[in-house]
């Protein structure tokens, strides 16, 4: 990851401003550690903050075109970059290896409509000093942050993180993900339009091999690097698919076999927790280089206010488990590792709450999960972005690969709904895709292992920690009359309420707190959910606990004997046993 600002039609353009600029760059530095860069044509600066991923030695930002009368500042990664290059090297010289040049040079050769050609995560502002026009953008789903503000002077600013931008716009706001802004229309349009996102019920049958086939594509291109990688490994199903096909395609992609011979795996947790026990025997089974940490609740708590002002949050769940992720990410950045292969993303792509469990029927299934997807920026996507960030470690997300997404959003959603009569549990197609009886990728316990909340997993004692330490922080008038203290989204619990304090210690501005989703941040609480089963709304606690029945009854009722019996025993091969089950 990086860091990039942008300050576009300032009416101060003097020495002052620029010693601002870069001072206001600098709040950045934690995400790009490895070197700064600033360009400043008349009243517009361009700065950036860089992690070197990609060309360490020749790929410092801003980027530009062959007469300079294109400047680009980016954050992210652009996984095709190769194949643009080579749709373009006829016609542009390319003065760097960075995978993020080919920004400045697709512009020059389409214009604005080239972002969909992009492949990766990616946030950008771009500065066209021939009619002096700017675009900013941000990918598809909003893996990489990216902030707009604007100044009372009329400045048009962008920001990876609010930090650098809130003390000196009087608005601003999250960018949205798949949007692209141009100074030429002065508004925001969205480049990205799959079917799916128009949340029409799809119909494509399940195929388990063409599933299983877009993911290892997915992991296999993100394994581009120049740098020391790992995987995040908490031992549940999603993680240990990523570190099973990285693992098998480590020795394929050119450049990874001189990191070591063996992937590095990381899990963290208070000692005894059940993520460090199911990470340890993945990676037992993998053979991977396996590094666990371990923290104390009291650590946790300690690191509480740094976790916020980083996160730029003040939502219950993400702070519960961007604590732990930001503790691990300074542990895995001091063994000189610099990205990451993470498991966000597939809870909501496969309906893997356990609240799904409720959902009435496929339509209203998929709905909820384009509903999930759609808001995956200001919650898993964020958390996963700025807890390593905070760090100056990438983290790269495989299932929300665009194409990945595309063939799995695809897939008529009778098949993601979870149906104890037929042995499936929730994000079965994604484990049955993956269940090889010839080569297995996981042990079938592990494969069929079922959601554990990333918060609770870590230690159970982690999240009873955290309330009540905030317990002892928050009084009950405190609470009663939070209200009027915080009249936009009032927090209704005191655990809520203590991080809204630090939170607003860090980022008074209501505009700051608007960039929260609104209302009481409770996800496994929410409107859908109460619809399906009006028992979630007794409960405000927004971790997986509030579906304990769910998960408790999963584990002892009869269909999990029934998954076990029937994927352990039956001799028929995977080809003949996807048309055996019906939607």
């Amino acid at each position: 990851m990086c860091g990039i600002l942008a300050v576009l039609g300032c009416i101060d353009n003097s020495q002052a401003k620029r010693s601002r600029i870069i001072e206001l760059s600098r709040r950045l530095r934690h995400r790009g550690p490895d070197w700064s860069g600033l360009h400043c044509y008349q009243d517009c600066y361009l700065a950036h903050q860089r992690l070197a991923i990609i060309d360490p030695t020749s790929g410092d930002q801003p980027l530009y075109n062959e007469d300079k009368t294109i400047i680009v500042t980016v954050n992210g990664e652009i996984y095709n970059h190769e194949e643009l290059r080579d749709k373009l090297k006829d016609s542009h010289t390319f003065r760097t290896g960075s995978d993020c040049e080919v920004i400045a040079h697709l512009y020059e050769e389409y214009g604005e409509d080239f972002v969909d050609m992009l492949d990766g995560m990616f946030s950008f502002v771009l500065l066209d000093t021939r009619d002096k026009s700017f675009i900013a953008a941000r990918d598809a789903i909003g893996i990489t942050p990216l902030y707009m503000g604007w100044g009372l002077d009329g400045s048009v600013w962008f920001a990876s993180e609010m930090k650098a931008l809130s003390d000196d716009c009087e608005r601003f706001m999250s960018f949205l993900p798949g949007h692209i802004y141009s100074s030429k229309t002065g508004d925001l349009r969205r480049w990205y339009n799959p079917v799916w996102y128009s949340e029409q019920i799809p119909s494509a049958p399940y195929d388990p091999l063409v599933l299983r086939n877009a993911f290892e594509k997915a992991v296999d291109k993100r394994l581009m690097t120049d740098v020391p990688f790992g995987v995040l490994l908490s031992g549940g199903l999603d993680s240990s698919l990523v570190a099973a096909v990285a693992s098998r395609h480590m020795a394929k992609v050119e450049g990874a076999a001189k990191w070591g011979s063996k992937l590095k795996t990381f899990c963290i947790g208070l000692k005894g927790s059940p993520d460090l026990k199911a990470a340890r025997e993945v990676a037992k089974y993998l053979d991977t280089e396996h590094y666990e940490f371990h923290f104390t609740v009291q650590e946790g708590l300690d690191a509480l206010e740094e976790v916020i002002y980083h996160i730029e949050t003040y939502d219950v769940t993400t702070i519960r488990a961007s604590t732990p992720m930001f503790l691990m990410s300074r542990k895995i950045k001091s063994l000189g590792v610099k990205m990451v292969l993470s498991g966000e993303g597939s809870d909501e792509i496969f309906g893997g709450y356990l609240y799904f469990h409720k959902a009435p029927n496929k339509e209203e299934f998929h709905q909820e999960l384009c509903r999930k997807i759609k808001a995956l920026h200001l919650y898993d996507c964020l958390r996963a972005n700025k807890s390593t960030s905070a760090w100056g470690l990438e983290a790269r997300v495989p299932f929300l690969d665009k194409e990945f997404i595309n063939v799995a959003m695809s897939i008529d959603p009778g098949w993601k709904m979870v149906r104890p009569d037929q042995g499936r549990i929730e994000k079965w197609i994604l484990r049955y895709a993956f269940d090889d009886e010839e080569k297995p990728y996981l042990p079938k316990h592990i494969l069929y292992r079922q959601k554990e909340q990333f918060s609770d997993g870590v230690g159970y004692s982690w999240i009873d920690g955290l309330k009540d330490h905030a317990n002892e922080q928050v009084t009950d008038a405190m609470l009663a009359n939070a209200n009027f203290v915080y009249p936009e989204n009032t927090p209704s619990t005191k655990e809520a309420y203590y991080y809204r304090t630090i939170f607003e210690k860090f980022f008074p501005k209501n505009a700051a707190r608007s960039t929260v989703p609104g209302g009481p941040s409770v996800a496994c609480s929410t409107a859908k959910a109460v619809e399906w089963d009006a028992a979630w709304s007794n409960n405000l606690d927004p971790s997986g606990r509030a579906a304990l029945g769910v998960h408790v009854a999963s584990y002892n009722d009869s269909s999990e004997g029934k998954v076990a019996t029937t994927l352990e025993t039956s001799p028929q091969k995977l080809e003949v046993e996807k048309t055996a089950v019906t939607v």
